[in-house]
């Protein structure tokens, strides 16, 4: 008997032991600053999925976040973030956060800080992004090829090379199916901004675009799409960010999907373990975080794959094949690590005839993140 109450209590010490060390196990905190409303259905909303599914996926992790701070704002919610929440790691996701982010870097020194889109990184500081240039060469493929006007339009958001990237790509994949076809460029100076994007897609159909992509927070472009092809006058549109097919059922033809989670996981768990450093993330099509598609279903809305599969291109190292088998083949391509295919390939020359990249010759991700031209079929000039 008396073995058997030695044997019991040891049994309670154990649980004792393992229910404290569960108490006490380490727990990570990390802060989030969105420069618009989570339910903006585009960047920010797509970063609070990514912060919702690395919350569900890591046990030990804790989050806060503040939607729709403005970049003259930062510092404050930085601050608050490090002295007041205790956030053990801190992502700033706005491109306008930069220096703020490096500013901060230098007053905690023992918080970890996550900049997207930068490009400058400090002990303490380090740079991520899922770029989307791959997926927008795809969108364009398909824009040249059901364009009946040759008139492409794009409403973006502002003149960065993120944006001025996104712009050259989706014109390359035009040019490559499409040589005639021009894209045409109106700058709104909004992330946010339904209004002022619903005014210069408006403008953009006037002028004579019937295609029409976007970098903008919001479907508003998407539903001006959708109004004039239910009036009679078919716009086709591509996605921007979140899967926003069901605001333009017939006019979506597919678009840029970001998956945010799988990047957030992976820095984390590296903090958690003590093995991250302060180098730069930057992932594609072949990490699994940019996705084709206007929704998650399917990558092509099946109201215009057979018009895809009707139209004929001539390739260097495919043949002639259609212009629906060339997208999954590029899109293909790209999901290698590193891409076999890539869209920023020479020789391409800036509208203004300048050679940019020589034949045989690939962009470098420095000269990606700094370009800051126009492709030879983007009409007009980047205002300053």
């Amino acid at each position: 008997m008396r073995i058997f109450k030695i044997v019991g209590l040891m049994l309670l010490v154990h649980m004792f032991l393992v229910s404290g060390s569960t108490a006490t196990a380490k727990q990570l905190k990390a802060g989030f600053i969105y420069v618009g409303p989570v339910g903006d259905y585009g960047w920010s909303h797509a970063h609070d999925l990514g912060r919702k599914y690395a919350e569900k996926k890591l046990p030990w992790l804790k989050t806060v976040y503040i939607e729709s701070v403005a970049e003259a704002d930062a510092k404050r919610i930085i601050n608050r973030f490090v002295q007041e929440q205790k956030c053990d790691v801190i992502f700033t996701t706005s491109f306008g956060y930069m220096q703020d982010t490096l500013d901060a870097g230098r007053r905690y020194p023992k918080t970890i800080f996550m900049h997207c889109s930068g490009f400058k990184q400090a002990k303490n500081v380090g740079t991520y992004f899922v770029d989307l240039y791959q997926v927008y060469y795809l969108n364009g493929l398909m824009a040249g090829a059901l364009t009946k006007t040759n008139k492409i339009g794009y409403v973006a958001a502002f003149p960065i090379p993120e944006v001025v990237r996104h712009i050259d790509a989706f014109a390359l994949g035009i040019k490559a199916v499409n040589p005639k076809a021009k894209v045409h460029v109106k700058w709104i100076y909004a992330w946010y901004g339904p209004d002022k994007a619903k005014e210069a897609a408006e403008a953009l159909i006037a002028e004579g675009c019937d295609a029409l992509a976007f970098t903008e927070d919001t479907p508003a472009v998407i539903e001006v799409g959708q109004e004039h092809t239910e009036k009679g006058k078919q716009i086709y549109t591509f996605s921007h960010y979140s899967p926003m097919q069901p605001y333009g059922k017939d006019s979506v033809v597919s678009g840029q999907l970001v998956d945010w989670g799988g990047l957030y996981v992976d820095i984390l768990q590296e903090v958690y373990e003590g093995k991250w450093t302060n180098k730069d993330r930057w992932w594609l099509v072949g990490q699994g975080a940019a996705l084709l598609g206007g929704s998650f279903d399917e990558p092509i809305n099946p109201k215009f794959v057979g018009a895809l599969k009707k139209a004929k291109v001539d390739t260097s190292d495919l043949g002639k094949v259609s212009v629906y088998d060339l997208v999954m083949s590029r899109y293909k391509q790209m999901k290698t690590v590193p891409a076999s295919f890539e869209p920023f390939s020479g020789p391409i020359r800036d509208n203004n005839g300048k050679l940019q990249i020589a034949e045989g010759k690939k962009a470098s991700k420095a000269e990606l993140l700094s370009i800051m031209y126009y492709v030879d079929n983007v009409v007009g000039k980047i205002p300053h």
